[in-house]
């Protein structure tokens, strides 16, 4: 909470004296931490803590974590990603997009060997 001006931190502290929004703020707080951090080492508690908090949104952000959870972990645990590829795949969208329908392959081809 250090990051927040005053009044901010004054309403924060207010609504967080609900059990249930306290709960839910610590573990968004801790889910934040886990993946900034890569801290892979923190997510089976965390995710018992998930799923035994009293609301069911993070019951079931928590099992679906479960379920991909190999996934999950090798996010955390490895430095690979795949922004590149999503990145370029967005700038081909985007080509596509601005020629209104007309993107034909060989067009569309064309284009993006232009801009690059």
């Amino acid at each position: 909470m250090c990051f927040l001006e005053e009044t901010d931190r004054q309403v924060l502290t207010h609504i967080c004296q609900d059990p249930v929004i306290d709960q839910v703020y610590e573990l968004a707080k801790d889910f934040g931490t886990l993946v900034r951090q890569c801290r892979v080492e923190l997510l089976d508690d965390w995710l018992a803590n998930c799923q035994s908090c009293s609301t069911v949104l993070m019951n079931q952000f928590g099992f679906r974590l479960q379920q991909d959870y190999a996934a999950v972990r090798a996010a955390l645990a490895t430095e690979w990603s795949n922004g590149q590829t999503e990145g370029q795949v967005t700038r081909l969208k985007l080509i596509k997009r601005q020629m209104y329908g007309r993107a034909k392959l060989d067009l569309l081809r064309q284009r993006v060997l232009y801009r690059c």
